[in-house]
C-alpha cells in the first residue's frame, strides 16, 4: 500500500462542526425583561396620574407575561433556530403601546382603547402561535403567489363600498367592529412580489433591452408584477389612502433592486415617486391640504384658529426634550382625535424625550436589521426576497409615519407597528415577526455559522 493510502487510512476522521446555538434561553431572558418594562411603564404611569400603582398592573404583566411564554413556547418547540431578538422586541414595543394608550384612556374615560388593543394583541400573538407551529417550510408559500395577489386586491377594494373616514376609505366598519384590510393585504403582495421576483429574477437582470445604464425586461416577464402594483396603487388612489400607496411603491422597487441588483431602479422609483407626489399633491384636495400644512404648521395658529394636529405634535416633542416629562405627564392629548393612532409617537416623544425616541427607533431598527440579516444568509431566491421585503414593510411605515408626525415629510395617516391604536395593524404586525421568525430559523438551520454577526457557532 502507498503510503499516500496508509496515510489516508490511518487519518483522523474530520471533526463535526460545532452545532448551532439555538439560544431559546437568551429569548426567554430578553422576553422576561421586555414583561417586566412593560409593567414598570404601567406602574409609572399609574403612580404619575394618582399617586399609587393600578390596581390592573398585576393582571396586566400577568397577562402579557402569559402571552409572551406561550409565543416563546412555539418557537422554542417548532423554530428553535429562529432569531432569539424578535420575539422580545415584539413584546417590548406591543407593551409599550398598551401603556402609551392605557395612559391617554385617562385624559379620554368616554374612549378607552387599552382593553380593545389588548384583545386584538392577543389575537395577533395566536396569529403568531399558528404560523409558527403550521408554517413548518416558508417556501410552501410559494404554491399560492396567484391567491395571494387576488386576495390582496379584493381586501384593498372591498373599502370602496363603505363611508370615507376622516377623508379616507380605507376602512370596513360593520355593527360597530372596523378592520382595515389594507394591513393585511401588504403582506399578501409582500409573497406575490417575492415570488413572482423569484422566480423571474434571471429575466428581470439580462432580459430585454438596455436604456441609460438600467437593464429593461421584456414586457411579458414585467407586466404581470407591474399591472398587480398598478391596480393596487390606483384602488388606494381612490380611497386616498396616500401613505399605504407609497409603502406599497417602496415595497414593490426595493424587492426589484434586491431581485436585480440595478441600483438604476431605484433611481426610477425616487423620481415616479416625486412625479407621483407632486401630480397628487395638486389633485387631490385631501392630500392637498396636507402639504400645506406640512409647509406651513403654524399657519392656523396665525390666523387665530389655534394650533393643528402637527403643530400640536411639534410642541409635544419640543415639551419633551432630552429626557421627557415622564409617563403620565405630558399634555399630547390636546392633539386631538388621532393622538392614539397616528400622532401616538408624539406621546412618546413628550412623555420620554429624545432618549426614549431614539430607545423606539432603535428597537425597530434592531427588528429590520434582523430581516435583513436573515435575507442574507437565506439560499433560495424567494425566502431572501420575502425577508427583505417585511423587513422593508416595518422599515417604510415607520419612516412614513415618523416623518409625517415630526414635519420631516407631509402627514399620511398609518398605525405605528405595535405603538398605535389599531386592531388590523398589530395582527398583522405579530404576522410578519412570525414569518421572520420562521425565515431566520430556516436560515440558521443551514449550519453556516449563522446569522452574520451571530457569534458564529460557537457563541
Amino acid at each position: 500500500m502507498s503510503k499516500a493510502g496508509i496515510s489516508l487510512a490511518t487519518a483522523d476522521p474530520p471533526t463535526p462542526a460545532a452545532p448551532l446555538p439555538r439560544r431559546r434561553g437568551i429569548e426567554l431572558v430578553l422576553i422576561v425583561l421586555a414583561v417586566l418594562l412593560s409593567v414598570f411603564g404601567y406602574c409609572a404611569v399609574g403612580i404619575a396620574r394618582n399617586g399609587s400603582v393600578p390596581p390592573g398592573a398585576a393582571g396586566y404583566g400577568a397577562g402579557l407575561g402569559v402571552l409572551a411564554l406561550l409565543a416563546h413556547l412555539a418557537v422554542r418547540f417548532r423554530a428553535p433556530w429562529a432569531d432569539p431578538l424578535l420575539l422580545p422586541i415584539a413584546v417590548l414595543l406591543n407593551g409599550l403601546g398598551l401603556v402609551l394608550i392605557y395612559r391617554l384612556d385617562l385624559e379620554t374615560p368616554g374612549d378607552r382603547a387599552a382593553p380593545t388593543q389588548l384583545v386584538w394583541s392577543t389575537l395577533g400573538v395566536a396569529l403568531f402561535i399558528t404560523v409558527v407551529l403550521l408554517l413548518r417550510d416558508h417556501r410552501l408559500l410559494q404554491r399560492f403567489t396567484r391567491a395571494c395577489a387576488a386576495s390582496a386586491l379584493v381586501l384593498l377594494a372591498v373599502p370602496i363600498l363603505f363611508p370615507a373616514v376622516n377623508g379616507a376609505r380605507i376602512w370596513i366598519r360593520v355593527a360597530g367592529f372596523s378592520i382595515q384590510p389594507g394591513e393585511f393585504a401588504k403582506v399578501l403582495l409582500a409573497v406575490f412580489f417575492a415570488a413572482y421576483l423569484a422566480q423571474n429574477r434571471a429575466a428581470l437582470t439580462y432580459a430585454g433591452r438596455r436604456v441609460w445604464r438600467l437593464q429593461l425586461p421584456t414586457g411579458r416577464v414585467l407586466g404581470p408584477i407591474v399591472a398587480v402594483w398598478l391596480v393596487s396603487v390606483g384602488v388606494l388612489v381612490l380611497e386616498r389612502d396616500l401613505g399605504t400607496s407609497l409603502l406599497f411603491f417602496g415595497l414593490f422597487v426595493v424587492l426589484l433592486y434586491v431581485a436585480t441588483g440595478r441600483t438604476g431602479w431605484l433611481a426610477v422609483g425616487l423620481l415616479l415617486a416625486s412625479l407621483g407626489a407632486v401630480a397628487v399633491g395638486r389633485l387631490e384636495p385631501h392630500v392637498h391640504s396636507r402639504i400645506e400644512t406640512w409647509l406651513h404648521p403654524f399657519a392656523s395658529i396665525e390666523a387665530g384658529e389655534g394650533p393643528n394636529q402637527l403643530a400640536q405634535s411639534l410642541f409635544a416633542f419640543a415639551e419633551g426634550g432630552l429626557l421627557g416629562t415622564g409617563l403620565g405627564l405630558g399634555n399630547s392629548v390636546l392633539i386631538g382625535f388621532a393622538v392614539k393612532s397616528d400622532f401616538i409617537l408624539a406621546t412618546a416623544g413628550e412623555e420620554l424625550g429624545l432618549a426614549g425616541l431614539c430607545a423606539i427607533f432603535l428597537l425597530y431598527g434592531l427588528l429590520v436589521e434582523r430581516g435583513y440579516r436573515t435575507g442574507l444568509v437565506l439560499r433560495d431566491p424567494f425566502g431572501r426576497l420575502l425577508a427583505v421585503g417585511l423587513a422593508a414593510l416595518v422599515a417604510l411605515q415607520v419612516f412614513v409615519i415618523a416623518g409625517g408626525v415630526t414635519g420631516l415629510i407631509p402627514l399620511t395617516g398609518m398605525a405605528m407597528p405595535f405603538l398605535a391604536q389599531g386592531g388590523s395593524s398589530v395582527v398583522t404586525n405579530w404576522a410578519i415577526v412570525a414569518l421572520l421568525a420562521r425565515l431566520s430559523d430556516s436560515a440558521r438551520r443551514q449550519g453556516d455559522g449563522g446569522l452574520p454577526g451571530d457569534g458564529g457557532a460557537g457563541s
